[in-house]
């Protein structure tokens, strides 16, 4: 495709805490390969990818150019006022827990809350993604705790490895289904952001203040 031989724009931000591997996510998917030496993101970064994506048409079987850009964000604390200013231009978001890390996963929750006051809409499309599914013997967070997790916000969840490539396709395609039916479905453009025609997808619902945290 050329520059402008596109028949989408579509924005994806990844976000999640400092480490759990946001950068050789995305290296790993639009360069298809692993980078272990990547240093921490200093606030906005971002990447690119032209494909297409045979999800969505009246038929489901149309195929779409489209041109991805994949923003990825700092995970610190301190950059949080800079990284949440991002999220209203955001079509989709790439929630990244590190699955060898218990906290980064406890604090999925606080993501979301973040998403819920800083995106396009209260209930935005996302996936959860549980990364470094390779490192089998660190592993601190279980498959059903993560489902159960994305099961209470109505979300789909995925592992992934940027070392090995698995999942990682399967995750950003499940995405674009996902904001692509809101393209199709939606007439409330207030559920979308301004630079896209959108619809109803999957709604982020909030856990359920009264259900027990997972502190396993």
């Amino acid at each position: 495709m050329t520059d402008g031989d596109y028949d989408y724009l579509i924005k994806l931000l990844a976000l999640g805490d400092s480490g759990v591997g946001k950068t050789t996510f995305l290296y790993r998917y639009t360069e298809n390969k692993f980078n272990p030496k990547f240093v921490t993101t200093v606030g906005i970064d971002f990447r690119e990818k032209r494909l297409e994506h045979h999800g969505g048409g009246a038929n489901g079987k149309t195929p779409f150019k489209i041109h991805l850009q994949l923003w990825d964000t700092a995970g610190q604390e301190r950059f949080r006022s800079l990284t949440t200013a991002f999220f209203r231009d955001a079509m989709g978001f790439l929630l990244i827990f590190d699955l060898t890390s218990q906290q980064s996963f406890l604090n999925v929750r606080n993501w979301i809350s973040q998403l819920q006051a800083n995106a396009y809409c209260e209930n935005p499309d996302v996936v959860l993604i549980g990364n470094k599914a390779d490192l089998i013997d660190q592993r601190e967070v279980q498959e059903y705790q993560a489902k159960e997790l994305a099961d209470k916000y109505g979300i789909p969840y995925f592992e992934t490895s940027a070392a090995t490539g698995d999942g990682i396709d399967e995750a950003i395609i499940a995405l674009l289904d996902l904001i692509m039916k809101r393209m199709e479905q939606s007439v409330d453009k207030s559920e979308i952001p301004d630079s896209v025609n959108g619809g109803s997808a999957q709604k982020l619902k909030a856990a359920d203040p009264n259900e027990k945290k997972c502190a396993c």
